[in-house]
């Protein structure tokens, strides 16, 4: 018999409740001493990044559906291994701590600012794992790791040190991207492109030895002082009159060559292009090819160099403006425009990056892009529409990884640099170092026997550590019984704005250290957008906080919103509206289920041998909905099972079949016919509560522990609902069904009583027919709508 649900409505606080018990009962932690050989289901999980608040709405629903993933796998009887961590290296943390604290991490001594980043860190971290808590995620809390806790650290050092005794990491001295308020190097796949209005300025030169001259339009002409050469298109008929001849360059006292170059434009500005070392990613690549000597044009400060004269050591704005007012009064600019101009920004300041050269440590990519094409093949992409985002990015790949930053806060470079010989030593892997402030592990050069150093005082890239996930929760090199079952890893889940970094980056680490693909699938989600479309961002004052809307609506509510807007791999809309829509579902779930908490349950072993033709009729039904709920999670589509399950469950279950068999459900005479019902009934919702279990675990575990007694729909047991096809014959009646109870309700909102003068009730009497085709149904269709028939 089950348990009559008293409780009117479905609240939070219920969920509040459940929550703790699943939090005393650890029911998420995995054998840590498990015996078999099986492999575990071990999901990559993204560690969330704590830098200030808000988090974004999207980054929340993302984590949600990665515990459908989760506990889809175990309805399926795997034993996942689901690990949390914290990203708490990079950039971000040390630009939200100068905010927070009104200080420049340049100015201020490094273990103090240190000191402030972790504690920054820590007051972001506990309210992310909060959110991630109370979302109902089935993950190991009690192991949470931090990326900048010591074994973390020393991990990514011992990676490093591997990599380096194989020969794949070198020192360069190159022009790279450099982000001046970031104070470093970063790497290509850390840009992004933003049109920004700029002005492209005609400036005239005058050829060698003429009066003639040619104007050149530019946006940098605060470079004017490094160009080193014109290029024009070979095919630009203006120009080929002077090809090989040299232009005056105006304002400084040098002479340039005209070059012809495919790479010039005919179409923008005036066609002639100046060179200029180092403007963008384009004049590198001219300066290299052509061979032109360089000149350093702007310093790590963001500030012009000497060689730029009477406008050396001026900001960029203030050099350009400066040398502009010069053009302009002595008659050398033509005019200027106002455009629109594609500038490569760092992600993370949203500043305008410039091209310096510096020296790096670079990590090997370019000589293995063809493997890391054909490699990859072997991943498989939920969508497979994203795979394209990975394979763009290899293709242009040009240049080795910059993997050392300039910065504070992240792990630092294992090095000691020897003072006679400058030889480059290493420690031997093992525990967190820390060059910059601790004497080495070693006492002599391995090249010269010298007994001083100097600690290296660069940190890593980001990416370097986050890049090695796959292979510290898998215990690479530390557990290798538990690293067997677990790589590679089953799932990689991530956004798709971090393909081309995270995923890329993960991929490239592991192949050096493992030789192996780092998982065998990505599922990879898109952004979360206002409810105009557009992209949220805290400078447009879009971004949506997820915490009141989760405390408001409960976390199911939130999971089930997450699951059935988001259709995999594209952007979705967010909005408290829809929420609310969600919210109605899940009320609609609750109060059938309070419904048929007023009958006892039949089983399998107590059911009639004939069942209803009604009953059949609807379990034909569930087996349709059930087939595609399961193949919709076999996908990892959520998309699909949330909306097939709210279909079915409120348009179909609750709104024709249950008011189809209501009257045999409070027929006590009938056995049989009775029996046929509660059986049905019991059966559907069973199997809608374990279709539903991976997206709303909250409402589905009370209903089930309520109705039918034990706790086994927390997905730790081999439950996955059966697709029977026993009654599939019965579905040829589903839209005659639907057509005659929906007349039937329009026809009484359309007939007036006699006696009130009113339309009927739903309850209230009405003469019609039964169609033939109907005639099996034709005793619940009677009792159901109160018909008198003609």
């Amino acid at each position: 018999m089950s348990s009559k649900i008293t409780e009117k409505t479905w609240s939070s606080e219920i969920e509040k409740k459940i929550l703790q018990d699943w939090k005393i009962s650890n029911i998420y932690d995995y054998d840590t001493i498990d015996q078999s050989n099986e492999k575990y289901f071990v999901i990559d999980t993204p560690p969330p990044y704590p830098s200030g608040r808000p988090w974004h709405i999207g980054a929340a629903a993302h984590y949600s559906q990665i515990d459908m993933i989760a506990r889809f796998a175990r309805l399926k009887g795997l034993k996942v291994v689901f690990p949390i961590g914290v990203d708490r290296n990079g950039i971000p943390v040390e630009i939200h701590t100068e905010k927070k604290y009104k200080i420049r991490m340049r100015n201020t001594e490094r273990k103090e600012f240190l000191r402030l980043c972790k504690l920054t860190l820590d007051e972001t971290e506990s309210e992310f794992i909060e959110i991630l808590a109370s979302l109902g995620l089935s993950a190991n809390f009690n192991q949470k790791y931090q990326t900048d806790s010591s074994e973390f650290r020393a991990f990514t050092q011992a990676t490093f040190i591997e990599m380096w005794n194989k020969g794949f990491v070198y020192l360069g001295n190159r022009p790279n991207n450099y982000c001046i308020d970031c104070g470093t190097t970063i790497a290509d796949a850390e840009i992004i492109y933003s049109n920004i209005e700029t002005r492209l300025v005609y400036i005239a030169f005058y050829l060698k030895n003429s009066n003639d001259r040619i104007v050149i339009a530019t946006t940098r002409p605060e470079l004017l002082f490094s160009c080193q050469a014109i290029t024009v298109n070979p095919e630009d008929e203006r120009y080929k009159e002077i090809h090989g001849k040299f232009l005056k360059i105006p304002l400084f006292d040098r002479e340039v060559k005209v070059i012809p170059h495919h790479s010039a434009d005919k179409d923008f500005g005036s066609g002639a292009v100046m060179i200029c070392s180092y403007g963008d990613l384009n004049d590198v690549q001219l300066f290299r090819e052509l061979g032109l000597p360089e000149i350093r044009s702007i310093d790590m400060n963001g500030r012009t160099t000497e060689f730029a004269g009477e406008f050396a050591n001026l900001k960029i704005k203030e050099a350009r403006d400066r040398i502009i007012d010069k053009l302009t009064n002595q008659g050398l600019v033509e005019k200027i425009e106002s455009i629109t101009h594609r500038t490569p920004l760092c992600e993370r300041s949203r500043t305008q990056i410039e091209i310096i050269p510096l020296e790096d440590y670079y990590l090997k990519q370019v000589d293995i892009k063809t493997e890391l094409l054909e490699r990859s093949k072997a991943i498989k992409f939920y969508p497979e529409m994203h795979r394209q985002i990975l394979v763009n990015w290899i293709n242009s790949v040009a240049i080795d990884w910059p993997i050392s930053r300039r910065r504070f806060y992240g792990t630092e470079i294992p090095i000691w640099y020897c003072t006679e010989c400058n030889n480059p030593n290493l420690p031997q892997p093992g525990r967190y170092y820390k060059p910059w402030e601790e004497d080495p592990p070693f006492e002599k050069c391995n090249k010269c026997n010298n007994n001083k150093f100097e600690g290296e005082k660069r940190i890593f890239d980001t990416w370097m550590d986050s890049s090695i996930t796959p292979l510290f929760i898998s215990r690479f090199d530390k557990d290798k019984k538990f690293f067997e079952k677990a790589y590679p890893a089953s799932i990689r889940p991530q956004g798709k704005d971090i393909v081309r970094t995270w995923l890329y980056y993960t991929i490239l680490r592991c192949l050096y250290l493992t030789d192996q693909i780092p998982w065998y699938s990505a599922w990879i989600m898109g952004y979360g957008v206002d409810e105009k479309g557009e992209k949220m961002s805290k400078s447009k004052g879009n971004v949506i906080d997820p915490l009141p809307l989760i405390n408001k609506y409960g976390a199911d509510v939130f999971r089930f919103w997450s699951a059935s807007e988001t259709n995999l791999g594209y952007d979705f809309r967010c909005s408290e509206l829809k929420i609310q829509g969600a919210q109605k579902f899940l009320s609609k779930l609750w109060n059938i289920g309070r419904f048929i908490s007023n009958f006892e349950v039949i089983e399998e072993s107590s059911k009639p041998q004939e069942l209803n033709p009604t009953d059949k009729w609807i379990l034909a039904e569930l087996s349709k909905a059930t087939e595609k709920c399961l193949q919709g999670y076999e996908d990892l589509n959520f998309f699909i099972p949330a909306n097939v399950l709210r279909d079915f469950t409120w348009n179909m279950f609750a709104a024709h079949y249950i008011e189809m068999i209501k009257g045999r459900a409070y027929n006590t005479e009938s056995i049989d016919d009775r029996k046929s019902a509660l059986y049905t009934i019991h059966k559907c919702f069973k199997t809608i509560l374990l279709l539903l279990e991976p997206i709303s675990p909250f409402i589905t575990y009370e209903l089930w522990s309520k109705i039918y007694g034990n706790k086994e729909v927390i997905s730790s047991q081999k439950k996955i609902p059966i697709v029977e096809k026993e009654y599939e014959s019965f579905g040829s009646s589903t839209q005659s069904i639907v057509k005659f109870n929906s007349d039937i309700w329009n026809k009484k909102k359309e007939t007036l009583s006699e006696i009130t003068n009113k339309p009927l009730s739903l309850k209230d009497p009405i003469k019609t027919k039964i169609p033939v085709e109907l005639e099996l149904f034709k005793d619940d269709l009677i009792v159901m709508h109160n018909i008198i028939l003609e």
